[in-house]
């Protein structure tokens, strides 16, 4: 059983969402963007309060550039649903395993990122958890 409730269509709205972002990633790049975003459900702190369903967090405004371009609008493939199918279950790594954030900055990371601290970068991406003084609750929910 999942760590967030998911319907097939959740699982493929994820998985694309995982493919539009990360794709140039790879395998576990893609699987960072699934553990950030299963964090932002479960976390219910910060940007992320009330968001209970994958929907609400794919389509948060101004959560996900990749929402806004053709690309993932395309179907879901195997190999991603997958990669959905884990993050949905609770299967988390590191950098994103209490991520609420990353994005791909044109040069080095930022040491901070909405106030919150860098964990590390994955090829191109940035992820930053927040404090538990922020955030506390994205500790506590496995």
């Amino acid at each position: 059983m999942g760590v967030v409730k998911a319907r097939e269509s959740d699982i493929n709205l994820l998985a694309r969402l995982l493919r539009a972002e990360a794709e140039g990633e790879g395998i576990l790049g893609m699987q960072l963007v699934g553990n950030v975003g299963i964090n932002r459900i479960r976390a219910n702190c910060s940007d992320f309060k009330g968001l209970r369903t994958i929907p609400q967090m794919v389509f948060q405004p101004h959560a996900f550039e990749a929402t806004l371009k053709g690309y993932f609008y395309q179907p879901a493939r195997e190999r991603e649903k997958r990669l959905a199918r884990k993050a949905i279950n609770g299967e988390r790594h590191w950098p994103a395993k209490f991520s609420l954030w990353y994005f791909r900055p044109e040069g080095d990371c930022p040491q901070t990122w909405y106030n919150q601290p860098l964990v590390a970068r994955y090829k191109l991406h940035c992820f930053y958890e927040p404090t538990a003084e922020t955030c506390l609750n994205v500790y506590n929910t496995f």
